[in-house]
């Protein structure tokens, strides 16, 4: 078995020599080339890279989303490649929450019926203790009632990260969760995503371009041409910045 940065005896995800590739002949893209990479417990990585570099797509075929060219996705010790679609979709239902730009939310839906829509699908009666806890935790008690269209992009994303929570799941992909939001409100829901991993041990994979998001992260993964060039520690924003730009410009150009 290859070894994986950072990697313990049974990460949260690893994915073994990990491909994607789209089209054939000269329309052909390497999106991902061999990737092989663990995601401990109780953490929080930061997924950076220029455009074209294979970050998204390493998110989306980590977490089921997309199907690999080659290799394979293991999370919690089940490898996805051989699960059928059924099957598929049920672990994502149950065991990987969701984070995106756009919300995702469902505008003729409430936010109570928003954050259990999972469950719903997943045929799973909603523990309300802990459904009442993470509504508590997102600060949106007295949100429950209300649509998305009266919420603010601050208030939809919390919406959001309650939705990915109410499962409890064991890792939460989150694809430029702040990529929408003015700095102030986008601090407070990197705090939040932060306060995930520190008071419920859940492990966080976010793709982001920006190196003060990035901060918030224990690791940070800095991919090009569908490989991981560089493998960080937290440096801070400014460190990452200044890792970053002395990086091969030709390379993450």
């Amino acid at each position: 078995m290859p070894e994986y940065p950072g990697q313990t005896i049974e990460p949260a995800v690893r994915v073994e020599h990990l491909t994607r590739v789209y089209g054939a002949g000269r329309n052909q893209v390497t999106a991902l080339a061999g990737i092989n990479v663990g995601f401990d417990r109780g953490t929080f990585t930061a997924v950076m890279g220029p455009s074209g570099s294979g970050k998204s797509t390493l998110l989306q075929t980590a977490a089921g989303l997309d199907r690999p060219t080659s290799g394979r996705v293991v999370i919690g010790g089940t490898d996805l490649s051989g699960l059928s679609e059924t099957r598929l979709t049920e672990l994502r239902r149950t065991r990987i929450g969701f984070v995106f730009q756009a919300f995702n939310l469902i505008g003729a839906l409430t936010v109570e019926e928003n954050i259990v829509l999972p469950l719903r699908l997943a045929g799973v009666r909603p523990d309300r203790a802990w459904l009442t806890q993470v509504v508590e935790r997102v600060g949106l008690t007295d949100r429950l009632h209300h649509r998305p269209a009266a919420l603010s992009g601050g208030q939809q994303q919390r919406v959001a990260i309650a939705r990915a929570l109410a499962t409890r799941p064991e890792v939460i992909f989150s694809d430029e969760p702040t990529g929408a939001l003015d700095s102030r409100t986008a601090a407070q829901v990197l705090t939040l995503l932060r306060a995930v991993v520190d008071e419920h041990g859940l492990t966080v994979v976010m793709v982001t371009h920006d190196p003060i998001a990035a901060s918030y992260a224990d690791r940070v993964l800095v991919l090009a041409d569908g490989a991981i060039v560089a493998d960080l520690p937290q440096l801070g924003a400014g460190g990452i910045a200044e890792h970053l730009a002395s990086l091969d410009r030709r390379v993450l150009r």
